[in-house]
Protein backbone atom coordinates (compact mmCIF):
# COMPACT_ATOMS: atom_id res chain seq x y z
CA UNK A 1 0.00 0.00 0.00
CA UNK A 2 1.14 3.48 -0.92
CA UNK A 3 2.30 5.24 2.32
CA UNK A 4 0.59 8.37 0.92
CA UNK A 5 -2.57 6.23 2.60
CA UNK A 6 -1.39 4.90 5.48
CA UNK A 7 -3.98 5.59 8.35
CA UNK A 8 -2.44 6.97 11.37
CA UNK A 9 -2.96 6.36 14.73
CA UNK A 10 -5.47 8.36 16.95
CA UNK A 11 -3.40 7.71 20.32
CA UNK A 12 -0.04 9.38 18.48
CA UNK A 13 -2.01 12.32 16.77
CA UNK A 14 -3.91 12.85 20.29
CA UNK A 15 -0.30 12.64 22.14
CA UNK A 16 1.26 15.25 19.90
CA UNK A 17 -1.45 17.93 20.80
CA UNK A 18 -0.44 20.94 22.26
CA UNK A 19 -1.96 23.08 25.02
CA UNK A 20 -2.38 26.36 25.88
CA UNK A 21 -1.18 25.53 29.40
CA UNK A 22 1.85 23.51 28.05
CA UNK A 23 3.44 26.46 25.92
CA UNK A 24 5.33 29.34 26.82
CA UNK A 25 4.11 32.49 27.52
CA UNK A 26 3.08 34.82 25.16
CA UNK A 27 4.98 38.12 25.90
CA UNK A 28 2.50 39.98 23.80
CA UNK A 29 -0.63 38.08 22.82
CA UNK A 30 -1.95 40.21 20.34
CA UNK A 31 0.32 38.84 17.73
CA UNK A 32 -0.67 35.51 18.17
CA UNK A 33 1.30 32.61 18.24
CA UNK A 34 2.60 31.96 14.91
CA UNK A 35 4.77 35.39 15.56
CA UNK A 36 5.94 34.51 18.76
CA UNK A 37 7.25 30.94 16.80
CA UNK A 38 8.66 33.69 13.92
CA UNK A 39 10.88 35.14 16.49
CA UNK A 40 11.66 32.45 18.23
CA UNK A 41 13.40 30.87 15.17
CA UNK A 42 14.56 33.97 14.40
CA UNK A 43 16.61 34.54 17.82
CA UNK A 44 18.16 30.96 16.84
CA UNK A 45 19.48 31.54 13.49
CA UNK A 46 23.32 31.78 13.87
CA UNK A 47 24.22 33.67 10.81
CA UNK A 48 24.20 37.37 12.14
CA UNK A 49 23.17 38.46 7.82
CA UNK A 50 20.22 35.85 7.92
CA UNK A 51 19.09 36.91 11.21
CA UNK A 52 18.98 40.27 9.90
CA UNK A 53 16.80 39.51 7.26
CA UNK A 54 15.14 37.49 9.43
CA UNK A 55 13.86 40.60 11.57
CA UNK A 56 13.68 42.76 8.40
CA UNK A 57 10.78 40.33 7.78
CA UNK A 58 9.25 39.85 10.65
CA UNK A 59 8.82 43.84 10.74
CA UNK A 60 6.65 43.60 7.80
CA UNK A 61 4.43 40.85 8.62
CA UNK A 62 3.65 42.70 12.07
CA UNK A 63 3.21 45.98 10.23
CA UNK A 64 1.01 44.37 7.84
CA UNK A 65 -1.02 43.71 11.25
CA UNK A 66 -2.02 47.82 10.78
CA UNK A 67 -1.55 48.82 7.16
CA UNK A 68 -2.43 52.57 7.72
CA UNK A 69 0.00 52.92 10.55
CA UNK A 70 2.98 50.59 8.69
CA UNK A 71 4.91 53.76 7.31
CA UNK A 72 4.83 56.04 9.76
CA UNK A 73 8.28 56.53 11.82
CA UNK A 74 7.07 56.71 15.16
CA UNK A 75 4.97 53.72 14.24
CA UNK A 76 8.09 51.65 12.96
CA UNK A 77 9.96 52.70 16.09
CA UNK A 78 7.10 51.17 18.15
CA UNK A 79 7.29 48.02 16.29
CA UNK A 80 11.15 47.33 16.88
CA UNK A 81 10.98 47.75 20.53
CA UNK A 82 8.09 45.16 20.38
CA UNK A 83 10.13 42.82 18.49
CA UNK A 84 12.77 43.28 21.17
CA UNK A 85 10.54 42.40 24.11
CA UNK A 86 8.88 39.90 22.47
CA UNK A 87 12.66 38.12 22.05
CA UNK A 88 12.99 38.80 25.64
CA UNK A 89 16.00 41.09 24.58
CA UNK A 90 17.89 37.78 23.33
CA UNK A 91 17.45 38.89 19.69
CA UNK A 92 20.92 40.23 17.89
CA UNK A 93 20.29 42.64 15.23
CA UNK A 94 20.94 45.72 13.63
CA UNK A 95 17.93 47.92 14.49
CA UNK A 96 17.42 51.92 13.04
CA UNK A 97 16.45 52.87 16.67
CA UNK A 98 17.88 52.27 19.48
CA UNK A 99 17.73 48.95 21.05
CA UNK A 100 15.61 48.55 24.48
CA UNK A 101 16.73 47.28 27.79
CA UNK A 102 15.19 45.24 30.31
CA UNK A 103 16.53 47.56 32.98
CA UNK A 104 14.43 50.64 30.99
CA UNK A 105 11.01 48.67 30.35
CA UNK A 106 10.92 48.07 34.23
CA UNK A 107 11.23 51.65 35.28
CA UNK A 108 8.00 53.05 37.18
CA UNK A 109 6.78 56.99 36.99
CA UNK A 110 6.75 58.34 40.27
CA UNK A 111 3.60 58.14 42.19
CA UNK A 112 1.71 61.71 41.50
CA UNK A 113 1.35 63.84 44.84
CA UNK A 114 -2.38 64.76 45.13
CA UNK A 115 -3.64 67.44 47.55
CA UNK A 116 -4.86 65.26 50.28
CA UNK A 117 -6.79 68.33 52.01
CA UNK A 118 -9.64 66.27 53.07
CA UNK A 119 -11.54 69.44 53.39
CA UNK A 120 -14.93 69.46 55.62
CA UNK A 121 -16.71 71.03 53.19
CA UNK A 122 -15.84 68.46 50.33
CA UNK A 123 -18.74 69.76 47.91
CA UNK A 124 -17.01 73.07 47.28
CA UNK A 125 -13.72 71.71 46.38
CA UNK A 126 -10.07 73.00 46.64
CA UNK A 127 -10.31 75.77 44.25
CA UNK A 128 -12.58 77.69 46.71
CA UNK A 129 -10.25 77.07 49.00
CA UNK A 130 -7.46 78.91 47.22
CA UNK A 131 -9.85 81.64 46.26
CA UNK A 132 -10.23 82.42 49.35
CA UNK A 133 -6.82 81.83 50.57
CA UNK A 134 -6.18 84.60 47.64
CA UNK A 135 -8.88 87.16 48.77
CA UNK A 136 -7.20 86.61 52.53
CA UNK A 137 -4.07 88.37 51.14
CA UNK A 138 -5.84 90.97 49.11
CA UNK A 139 -6.25 94.82 50.89
CA UNK A 140 -9.25 96.05 51.81
CA UNK A 141 -11.39 97.68 49.23
CA UNK A 142 -13.63 97.42 46.16
CA UNK A 143 -11.44 94.98 44.22
CA UNK A 144 -11.44 93.00 47.41
CA UNK A 145 -14.90 93.03 47.95
CA UNK A 146 -16.06 92.06 44.56
CA UNK A 147 -14.20 88.83 44.54
CA UNK A 148 -15.62 87.77 47.93
CA UNK A 149 -19.42 88.46 46.70
CA UNK A 150 -18.04 85.87 43.32
CA UNK A 151 -16.75 83.33 45.54
CA UNK A 152 -19.86 83.57 47.87
CA UNK A 153 -22.08 83.05 44.64
CA UNK A 154 -19.81 80.37 43.01
CA UNK A 155 -20.29 78.31 46.53
CA UNK A 156 -23.95 78.31 46.87
CA UNK A 157 -23.66 77.15 42.94
CA UNK A 158 -21.75 74.36 44.20
CA UNK A 159 -23.86 73.86 46.87
CA UNK A 160 -26.64 73.47 44.40
CA UNK A 161 -24.78 71.14 42.53
CA UNK A 162 -25.48 68.80 45.20
CA UNK A 163 -28.81 70.07 46.96
CA UNK A 164 -30.69 71.19 43.89
CA UNK A 165 -33.36 72.55 46.16
CA UNK A 166 -33.05 76.03 47.93
CA UNK A 167 -29.82 76.93 50.20
CA UNK A 168 -30.22 80.40 52.22
CA UNK A 169 -27.40 83.34 52.05
CA UNK A 170 -26.62 82.89 55.43
CA UNK A 171 -25.44 79.38 55.52
CA UNK A 172 -22.98 80.43 52.83
CA UNK A 173 -21.88 83.06 54.28
CA UNK A 174 -21.13 80.74 57.77
CA UNK A 175 -19.25 78.23 55.22
CA UNK A 176 -17.03 80.98 53.76
CA UNK A 177 -16.41 82.51 57.45
CA UNK A 178 -15.36 79.18 58.64
CA UNK A 179 -12.95 78.49 55.81
CA UNK A 180 -11.53 81.52 55.82
CA UNK A 181 -10.66 81.30 59.36
CA UNK A 182 -13.02 83.89 60.37
CA UNK A 183 -11.08 86.68 57.85
CA UNK A 184 -13.94 86.70 55.52
CA UNK A 185 -17.54 87.77 57.83
CA UNK A 186 -20.75 88.35 55.41
CA UNK A 187 -23.04 87.22 58.12
CA UNK A 188 -24.29 90.37 59.76
CA UNK A 189 -24.01 92.37 55.86
CA UNK A 190 -26.92 92.75 53.81
CA UNK A 191 -25.17 91.28 50.67
CA UNK A 192 -28.01 89.07 48.52
CA UNK A 193 -26.36 86.33 46.43
CA UNK A 194 -27.85 85.49 43.01
CA UNK A 195 -31.01 83.26 43.20
CA UNK A 196 -31.15 79.75 42.89
CA UNK A 197 -32.96 80.14 39.84
CA UNK A 198 -30.66 82.41 38.09
CA UNK A 199 -27.50 80.09 39.46
CA UNK A 200 -29.20 76.66 37.63
CA UNK A 201 -30.75 78.72 34.59
CA UNK A 202 -28.98 77.32 31.59
CA UNK A 203 -28.71 79.36 28.00
CA UNK A 204 -31.12 77.45 25.61
CA UNK A 205 -29.40 77.59 21.92
CA UNK A 206 -31.37 79.50 19.63
CA UNK A 207 -31.95 76.94 16.63
CA UNK A 208 -33.61 79.13 14.36
CA UNK A 209 -30.63 81.36 12.73
CA UNK A 210 -31.28 84.29 10.22
CA UNK A 211 -31.63 83.33 6.69
CA UNK A 212 -29.11 84.66 4.85
CA UNK A 213 -30.57 87.22 1.84
CA UNK A 214 -31.21 86.01 -1.17
CA UNK A 215 -32.46 82.32 0.05
CA UNK A 216 -35.97 81.09 0.15
CA UNK A 217 -37.40 81.17 3.18
CA UNK A 218 -38.75 77.36 4.50
CA UNK A 219 -42.34 77.17 5.23
CA UNK A 220 -43.89 76.22 8.90
CA UNK A 221 -45.75 73.32 9.60
CA UNK A 222 -48.03 75.64 11.14
CA UNK A 223 -48.91 77.32 7.84
CA UNK A 224 -49.30 73.76 6.27
CA UNK A 225 -51.52 72.91 8.48
CA UNK A 226 -54.20 75.96 8.78
CA UNK A 227 -54.46 75.53 4.65
CA UNK A 228 -52.15 78.55 3.87
CA UNK A 229 -50.54 77.99 0.71
CA UNK A 230 -47.34 79.63 -0.46
CA UNK A 231 -48.16 82.93 -2.76
CA UNK A 232 -45.33 82.07 -5.42
CA UNK A 233 -47.40 78.71 -6.14
CA UNK A 234 -51.12 79.63 -6.25
CA UNK A 235 -51.11 79.93 -9.90
CA UNK A 236 -49.91 76.25 -10.26
CA UNK A 237 -53.07 74.48 -10.82
CA UNK A 238 -54.70 77.67 -12.85
CA UNK A 239 -56.09 75.94 -16.29
CA UNK A 240 -54.50 77.68 -19.43
CA UNK A 241 -56.87 79.80 -21.89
Amino acid sequence: MNSKYIKENSNDVVHHLEYNAERPHLIIPEYGRHLQKLIDQATAIEDREERNKAAKYIIQVMGSLNPHLRDVLDFQHKLWDQLFIMSDFKLDVESPYPVPTREVLQLKPDVLKYPQNFPKYRFYGNNIKYMIDVANKWEEGEMKNALVKVIANHMKKSYLSWNKDTVKDDVIFEHLYELSDGKLNLIQSTEELLTTTDLLRTNKRISNKITPVGQPKIQSNKNLKAGKSNPAHKNQNRKPL
